[in-house]
């Protein structure tokens, strides 16, 4: 669960390493976001001579979440990590490569 003042890593080569959240786009009184949701973000740390600077207010895809996600079929999916991916308005990915699509600690109740 993403909240406003959360921070987390960036998951691509985009350039920016940290995010923090400063809106949840959808709903106009949403309050967290999960995997797969867009928020608005500020990098609070970037790569050096990189297209993207520190303060700057950008777009991000939700890629991983400490918060577990239940499936239908009953599994549970938890990551070691809060992670985003940095896109534009179209919402097309800046960087050129995702990473982090390790296995997560997977457990069945």
């Amino acid at each position: 669960m993403i909240q406003p003042q959360t921070h987390l890593n960036v998951a691509d080569n985009s350039g920016a390493r940290e995010l923090m959240c400063i809106r949840i786009i959808g709903a106009s009184n949403r309050r967290y976001a999960h995997i797969g949701d867009v928020i608005v973000a500020v990098i609070k740390e970037a790569v050096p001579n990189t297209p993207l600077e520190r303060s700057e207010v950008i777009r991000a895809v939700i890629v991983r979440t400490c918060k577990e996600l239940k499936r239908d079929n009953g599994m549970i999916i938890r990551y070691d990590d809060n992670a985003a991916v940095v896109i534009d308005q179209e919402g097309n990915p800046k960087g050129t490569r995702v990473f982090g699509c390790d296995r997560p600690g997977i457990e069945t109740v």
